[in-house]
């Protein structure tokens, strides 16, 4: 009985202290599950119209659980696959058979959402995000 004495003591004596014990902080969720994921540059992940140097458009679509899709004007499918934000650049891995993964870095988007984003090889396109139909203004008659 000595024994359970000399070890309860101690905590019987901590319990009955008049500073309030520290509380464990809870656990910060992660980046991933707290927040819309985002480009490289801050945008956040959704609709984009891409303008190459030789004029072709294409529309790629970074989707929340990572994966992507480009398609091509005539709404055929280019590539999809899985995209990440790595050392500060946007990278896409397709799936797609013959497609090879590549990484961009962007610059700051401008007052309109668009901005430039250039590859590792050096390919320079125009990024500009589409408006959602809530998002488009009404027509005026």
């Amino acid at each position: 009985m000595r024994k359970y004495i000399l070890i309860l003591g101690p905590l019987a004596l901590a319990a009955c202290s008049s500073e309030p014990a520290e509380e464990a902080a809870p656990a910060e969720p992660a980046a991933t599950e707290t927040a819309a994921p985002t480009v490289a540059n801050g945008t956040a992940a959704g609709t984009f119209t891409v303008t190459a140097a030789d004029g072709t458009v294409s529309t790629t679509t970074t989707n929340a659980d990572w994966t992507y899709s480009d398609m091509a004007a005539d709404g055929s499918l280019i590539e999809e696959g899985t995209w990440a934000v790595t050392d500060g650049k946007t990278c896409f891995t397709p799936t797609t058979e013959g497609r090879e993964a590549m990484c961009w870095t962007e610059s700051a988007p401008g007052p309109d959402g668009s901005f430039t984003a250039t590859s590792d090889g050096g390919e320079v396109v125009t990024v500009a995000p589409q408006m959602a139909a809530a998002e488009e203004p009404a027509a005026t008659e």
